[in-house]
Parts: structure tokens; C-alpha cells; sequence
């Protein structure tokens, strides 16, 4: 029997393959007797397992030799304090606000810095995002933060912004959890970027920080040495004992995404293409709809993150109790927004996409 199709915006979907090769190597990983939840972290068995990952993440995302890559926990909430811990000095920070997550991220930076808030799409209720050039960026900021992806209201930078042709030195830094590994990043663009594995890269537990070197060593006396970058960076991401399972699968998920190919392309060049084709299937479909609908302005829908509504709400229970049947799970959008939401990460396959386009259709022959 088919599995159904999950569309959960986190802890999501993971590739199949991944997650029966785990089961495979459960009891015993690779003929060392144990499985990977049992292992010591500083054994030389998962020395193997955490060196590739890494290996593998930076041949991934083309992370440039500057930067170092750093496993870590806490998800993507608890980078919202660990950033500022390490980078803001308790000085200014720019902000710029395109949605739940980064009203989050501002709230809580004020616990350690200045936050000052450089632009915000709220008055469109996260329906746009502002143009950088309109941002007002601070001189002496220590940084600027921005969301790349906002899984709640569905909006995605679909260009890194350029600090430096907007006037300002300060490092860039994106929270990328959502989009991860789905599309190509501008490392010339970026000082930092953190992410939660939940969502794109494998299951919750471990959280991907990649930084630039240079920017590590300035971490607040009140920053708890296992938070601080200089400190996990030193000890090869095992200062204290890490997420090993979650480092596994995702390392796993990374071999994963090494293996996928489309039209000639590979890796994550080879998942934008797919996941190019799977948001415009779903996008065209609301946008020609007499009952779905998408409040996004066009320029700025993500890929990742599709929220929807039925114009007749009264709908909604018996569009998702059609929609479990069907083997469609998880649709329902965010408390906080209401609706729907189609979450179609990496590991959503085409297939997947068009069964709910297909269940949306017939769903909506029946209403007319």
C-alpha cells in the first residue's frame, strides 16, 4: 500500500529512501554492533558519520571554505537568542519583519542587543515584502536579520538582498529553515544562516549553523559556552554531546539529496528545478480557482510554503476530512493564520502535488 502524502510544515515529510535505510541499519550500523542512538559521539564510528555530513552539507550547498558549518540544537527559536548572543556585541541590530518567525526573532533579540526595526511588511498582513531599498538600515549595525522563508504566511526572498550596494557593512544573516537545500544560496550575500533540519533536511533534534569565521569570537560574556560559535566551532560541533540521531538521518537525507537528478542538472540545482515545477502547479491551479485562493502577492509566494483558503470557510472540516481519505495529510494551515497550508519540501515528490491538485478539483466540482 501506498503511503499517503504528508504535507506537514514541521517536523515534515522525509524521503522514503532515507527513512528505510535507517530501519535497515537500526540494530546494527554497518557491522559496528550498535545502532547510531547508541553509539558514543566520540567514538570513531560516529566521527565517520558527523565528518561526512559535513562534508557532504558544505559539497551541498557550495559553502565556501570561509565559513564553518556547526551542528547544534535548539532549533531555529533558540538561534533567535544564540545569534544575538554571539554577534550583536548588546548593540544595534537591523530587522527587517516579513512575517511570524521574524517578529519572533526581533522579540527575542532584545533580550541581548537593540533591536531596531529596518522595514516590515505587516501592514499588508505578510502579504508583500518590502523592497531593500526601502529599508532603513542602520550605519552601526552589528548585523542585519532577515527570514528567507516564512513557513506561516508563505512568503520567500526569492533574491538574497546585497547589504553592501545598499550602504551597509553590517553581515547578513537569514534564518533559512524552511527553504534549506531547496534552492542555491549567494554566499557572498550572507554572514550567517541557521535553520531548524525539521522542516527540509531531515527530523527535528538538530539545527545547521554556517558562519563565516570571522565572525566568530564576540560572543556576549552571559552566552552560555555551549552557544557560543567560537566554542562549538573548536570542537568540531561536540563540545557537549550532540543530536547524534538527528545528525545521522540528516546526514542520510544529504546523501539523498547528492543522488537526485533533473535534466541533466544534480543536488540542490537539480530540487529547485522540481520544486519550481511542484509551486507552479499548485499556484496556477488556486490562482484559476473559483474557490481557493492565495493571498500572496505573486513576486514573493514561496516554493516551499503554500497557505490557501476556501472562500466559503464553512468548507473547511470537510475539505480536510475529504482530504485524509484521499491519503492528503496534514493541510491544515497555522492557528494563527487559519485556512490551509501545503507544505512541499524536497522530499514531496511531483506526485504528491498533483494528487492534491487533483483532490482540490474534484473537491470543488462538488461544490459548484
Amino acid at each position: 500500500m501506498a503511503r499517503p502524502f504528508n504535507f506537514s510544515a514541521g517536523p515534515a515529510a522525509m524521503p522514503a529512501e532515507v527513512l528505510q535505510q535507517a530501519a535497515d541499519e537500526m540494530l546494527d550500523w554497518r557491522g559496528s554492533g550498535m545502532s547510531v542512538m547508541e553509539m558514543s559521539h566520540r567514538g570513531k564510528e560516529f566521527s565517520a558519520i558527523i565528518e561526512t555530513a559535513e562534508a557532504d552539507l558544505r559539497e551541498l550547498l557550495a559553502v565556501p571554505a570561509e565559513f564553518r558549518i556547526l551542528f547544534m540544537q535548539g532549533g531555529g527559536l533558540a538561534e533567535n537568542a544564540i545569534v544575538p548572543l554571539n554577534l550583536s556585541r548588546g548593540g544595534k541590530v537591523d530587522f527587517v519583519i516579513t512575517g511570524s518567525w521574524s517578529e519572533k526573532s526581533i522579540k527575542e533579540a532584545a533580550r541581548y542587543a537593540r533591536p531596531v526595526l529596518a522595514a516590515s511588511n505587516v501592514d499588508s498582513g505578510h502579504t508583500t515584502l518590502p523592497a531593500p531599498t526601502s529599508w532603513n538600515l542602520s550605519a552601526d549595525a552589528q548585523y542585519v536579520h532577515i527570514c528567507s522563508n516564512e513557513t506561516i504566511h508563505g512568503i520567500e526572498l526569492q533574491e538574497l538582498p546585497d547589504l553592501k550596494a545598499l550602504g551597509s557593512n553590517a553581515p547578513l544573516v537569514i534564518d533559512f529553515s524552511s527553504h534549506v537545500a531547496s534552492r542555491p544560496v549567494d554566499w557572498s550575500r550572507v554572514g550567517l544562516a541557521f535553520g531548524g533540519a525539521q522542516k527540509n533536511l531531515g527530523p527535528a533534534g538538530v539545527t545547521l549553523v554556517v558562519v563565516r569565521e570571522e565572525l566568530l569570537g564576540h560572543a556576549l560574556p552571559v552566552c552560555p559556552s555551549a552557544f557560543d560559535y567560537k566554542t562549538v566551532a573548536a570542537n568540531a560541533s561536540m563540545y557537549n554531546t550532540p543530536p547524534t540521531f538527528s545528525i545521522y538521518m540528516a546526514g542520510l537525507t544529504f546523501q539523498w539529496l547528492k543522488r537526485q537528478t533533473e535534466g541533466g542538472l544534480s543536488g540542490v540545482a537539480a530540487m529547485e528545478q522540481r520544486n519550481i515545477a511542484k509551486a507552479s502547479l499548485l499556484y496556477d491551479f488556486l490562482d484559476g480557482s473559483a474557490l481557493y485562493f492565495n493571498k500572496v502577492a505573486s513576486d514573493c509566494r514561496s516554493r516551499m510554503n503554500i497557505p490557501f483558503f476556501l472562500r466559503d470557510e464553512a468548507l473547511n472540516d470537510a475539505f480536510l476530512a475529504g482530504a485524509k481519505g484521499a491519503g492528503l495529510l496534514q493541510l491544515k494551515g497555522h492557528k494563527s493564520v487559519g485556512g490551509m497550508r501545503a507544505s512541499i519540501y524536497n522530499a514531496m515528490p511531483l506526485e504528491g502535488v498533483q494528487a492534491l491538485v487533483q483532490y482540490m478539483r474534484d473537491f470543488e466540482k462538488t461544490r459548484a
